[in-house]
């Protein structure tokens, strides 16, 4: 098996940690480019050392031979597939990938352990399989890069986070992003649907965009590889069909696109004979492709949606500088940058009201449209970082409050719980590396963030050279206040 990315390892780490203090129903969030299969891999490696049987459940046909393969190039080859009529099909391996589809029709194998792959896509089978007789003290075990589903921690029982998109783009491991709005839909009218906008009205008031997006897409995006989110089957064909026109090598794939010519769509995309893929929510999770532009062109409420849309063009490849999206959809505008997204906690499905203990987080404020070239800047940025546009001063003065993470993937300066629990832990690597006392990592963390570090794990790790630099620099100035 190759080798763990630090963040790989916390998350494992995280995980025997949440199941050695009783915790049955834990959730690993791994966001976009975090190695989530490697992760799978991993734990189900260290399950089938200690002699146990794992179930892998995953909520889509297309991941079942996916998720074998990865497991297979791995050294995992003890698998079994449950699924259909598959030619893999042998119950008395230790290890089971299983499409929740036919899992729901067929009698429940054994097992010691379950991990439930793309978590966030819930399905009612599921509560009611952790709630059975003989499962409840099973290990069920959530993977997900958006765990934000209502309702979810009705189910979990921890949310584990080793890292966040910001994290990743930090260490190189997801491509950085620049991000334009070329053109804003008129969405009066449009109603909400169960959370979003209604799909029928959706796709009437894009339609006089399509233009525009190829348009925008030839004078900004050309040459780069290409997927173009349309809001249903009419959009998303009449958009490829207006990039044909314009001379683009443009195909097409929706729910009803069969896995053989998605395939071979993915490698004529790959070999550069087709330069921009059209689809319908689809191409969402469990694509693997080398994407340097996302055009937009479906707005949404949903952060899950937005959140999964633009992770595809985040991951890195050779060449590759950053991830151009053309957000022609305003999704941007009211959700913010995809950094901006994060929760701390699983939703339990109840209402929050105003009485509720836990404080109200106040949004990060949202980014700017640069009145010259459409790029979208953070809030409290003047100056246009893509053309150096500097607006004259206008009375309306931008006062949103708190910080919003920058496009070019600095960190806001407003520590989240990923941060806290990384320095944390961090001190307690130098704690017990030293062999200072137990308070020592607590009294550094409340120096370095004001609060004493309630509710954050005793997982010690290593440090890297900013915490060590801290603490050598705090040691420095306590010596010379000692020496005064």
């Amino acid at each position: 098996m190759r080798e763990l990315h630090p963040h790989q390892t916390l998350a494992i780490d995280m995980l025997r940690q949440s199941l050695g203090k009783g915790k049955k129903r834990p959730m690993l969030q791994a966001p976009t480019g975090f190695g989530k299969t490697l992760l799978g891999a991993a734990i189900v490696e260290g399950a089938l050392r200690k002699g146990k049987r794992v179930i892998f459940a995953v909520p889509a046909l297309s991941l079942v031979d996916q998720t074998v393969a990865a497991f297979w190039a791995e050294g995992i080859r003890d698998v079994g597939v449950i699924q259909g009529a598959h030619e893999m099909t042998n119950w008395n391996r230790p290890v089971q990938v299983a499409s929740v589809q036919t899992l729901q029709r067929r009698p429940l194998p054994e097992a010691d352990v379950v991990m439930i792959d793309e978590a966030h896509r819930w399905f009612d089978f599921y509560g009611k399989w952790m709630a059975q007789d003989g499962w409840r003290s099973v290990p069920f075990i959530g993977l997900s890069a958006t765990p934000w589903t209502k309702g979810l921690g009705k189910h979990f029982d921890d949310l584990l986070i080793a890292a966040t998109t910001t994290d990743l783009i930090d260490g190189g491991y997801l491509s950085p992003f620049r991000v334009f709005a070329p053109s804003h839909p008129d969405l009066t009218g449009v109603r909400t649907i169960a959370g979003d906008y209604h799909e029928g009205e959706l796709s009437e008031a894009m339609s006089p965009l399509v233009a525009d997006i190829v348009e925008t897409w030839r004078r900004q995006a050309d040459g780069r590889p290409t997927l173009c989110f349309g809001v249903d089957r009419a959009h998303a064909k009449g958009l490829q069909k207006r990039f044909i026109e314009a001379g683009v090598s443009t195909e097409y794939i929706d729910a009803f696109t069969d896995m053989e010519e998605r395939e071979a769509i993915r490698k004529r995309f790959h070999a550069g004979d087709v330069q921009v893929v059209c689809n319908v929510g689809c191409l969402t999770t469990g694509v693997d492709w080398d994407v340097r532009c996302i055009v937009l062109a479906r707005p949404t409420k949903s952060e899950m949606l937005f959140t999964q849309i633009v992770g595809r063009g985040l991951r890195t490849a050779s060449g590759k500088e950053d991830c151009l999206i053309l957000d022609h959809s305003d999704t941007h505008l009211r959700l913010g940058f995809v950094t901006d997204i994060h929760h701390d906690t699983l939703d339990d499905g109840k209402p929050r009201t105003s009485s509720s203990s836990e404080p109200e987080k106040k949004p990060a404020p949202l980014p700017k449209e640069c009145p010259k070239c459409t790029f979208l800047k953070p809030a409290k940025v003047h100056v246009c970082p893509s053309c150096g546009f500097k607006p004259e001063k206008q009375a309306e003065i931008e006062t949103a409050e708190g910080e919003l993470v920058e496009l070019n993937g600095k960190k806001s300066p407003r520590a989240d719980m990923v941060t806290k629990q990384r320095w944390y832990s961090m001190f307690l690597g130098i704690a017990q590396t030293r062999g200072y006392k137990d308070g020592w990592a607590a009294n550094q963390y409340r120096q370095k963030f004001g609060v004493w570090p309630q509710g954050l794990a005793r997982l010690a790790i290593e440090a890297d050279g900013e915490v060590a630099s801290y603490v050598r620099a705090s040691m420095i100035r306590y010596a010379k206040r000692k020496a005064a």
